[in-house]
């Protein structure tokens, strides 16, 4: 018998154990360095630039995440309101962001997508000076009159905007805006003939519709739903695929026009080479938020529908379908970048 062989088979057995420890706790030690770098961030106030002005859609919407998700961060979420320039403005600002994890865009369907489509330069590119974070949900566009208005439908005011051509107005923020390229696939699809009146804002917009200066107004929900509430205004259609859940009373455009479906979006975004931890960390927060049904009503009432996406790649994935989907509509109404 080979006494030496006999006695070395447990301290075989033993280096074995300890090699498979090591090589688990090599393997192990990624995932608890990622952890710590989360649970360390954020170690300071967390900026969102938005592209829009207090008071508007967007910024209710993240006004109102932005209480609970700095307390669930630790840290406080600080608005910082970039308007103007079709987006332009926030989304530079964001784009020229130091990548350290401090600041984010919470941008519309406008900055990362649809302005592509409108102008031949941008001083910010969409695709490449962001990554996805999360997405927060779809923002309906509506078509709205005043409530005392003759106007009782959609069918209402396709029949009578072909009836007297170019009489009926339809208020819009200009034919190279979100709305204003809503209003012009509804006069292709249609075969419409409304005359679309272009504003500086959909505020002055529907303010002239309220006034009876303009007959209708192509605007998003999230800026209009109280006025609708107030009974001020009234809504002839969404301009989802379906109806939706807090306005089931209103057609969708699909159901007169098929297969015709334009709704804004929110998505969070960061500026590229911001730190994975920070991007993993917020996708997560955001997501428990949104899961939460109190948040998504208080989200409903102002108009958007809280549609969370599974992980920061699904949220690119959404982004680069949009992109198709709108290259199409533009090669449809004839579109062309200036």
């Amino acid at each position: 018998m080979n006494h030496k062989n006999s006695r070395s088979a447990p301290e075989r057995a033993r280096r074995a154990l300890l090699r498979l420890a090591a090589s688990g706790a090599m393997l192990l030690a990624p995932l608890a360095a990622l952890a710590q770098a989360q649970a360390a961030w954020p170690d300071k106030p967390v900026k969102w630039v938005l592209s829009q002005p207090p008071g508007s859609g967007p910024d209710n919407v993240a006004r109102l995440l932005s209480d609970p998700l700095g307390k669930s961060l630790g840290q406080p979420i600080v608005i910082d309101n970039k308007p103007g320039g079709q987006n332009v403005i926030g989304a530079q600002t964001a784009a020229r962001s130091a990548p350290d994890g401090a600041t984010f865009y919470f941008a519309t369907t406008a900055a990362l997508v649809t302005n592509s489509f409108l102008f031949k330069t941008l001083p910010y590119d969409p695709q490449k000076d962001f990554v996805p974070v999360a997405f927060i949900g779809k923002s309906p566009f509506a078509v709205l009159v005043k409530a005392e208005s003759p106007i009782a439908s959609m069918q209402d005011l396709i029949a009578k905007s072909k009836a007297d051509p170019g009489k009926l107005s339809l208020a819009n923020e200009g034919p190279r805006t979100f709305g204003g390229i809503i209003a012009r696939l509804i006069n292709a699809r249609a075969q419409a003939r409304a005359n679309l009146v272009a504003y500086s804002s959909v505020g002055v917009a529907v303010q002239d519709v309220l006034g009876g200066h303009s007959d209708a107004v192509v605007a998003d929900l999230a800026s209009t739903a109280q006025l609708v509430r107030q009974g001020r205004m009234r809504l002839l259609a969404v301009t989802t695929a379906q109806r939706i859940p807090a306005w089931q009373q209103v057609p969708a455009l699909a159901e007169l026009l098929p297969g015709f479906d334009m709704s804004g979006w929110f998505a969070v975004v960061a500026p590229t080479g911001t730190p994975q931890a920070a991007i993993t960390r917020l996708h997560r927060e955001i997501n428990t938020l949104l899961a939460d049904p109190a948040i998504a009503d208080r989200i409903l009432t102002i108009g958007p529908i809280a549609e969370p996406l599974p992980s920061p790649e699904a949220v690119g994935a959404f982004l680069a379908g949009e992109r198709r989907r709108w290259a199409d509509a533009a090669n449809e109404i004839g579109l062309l970048p200036e």
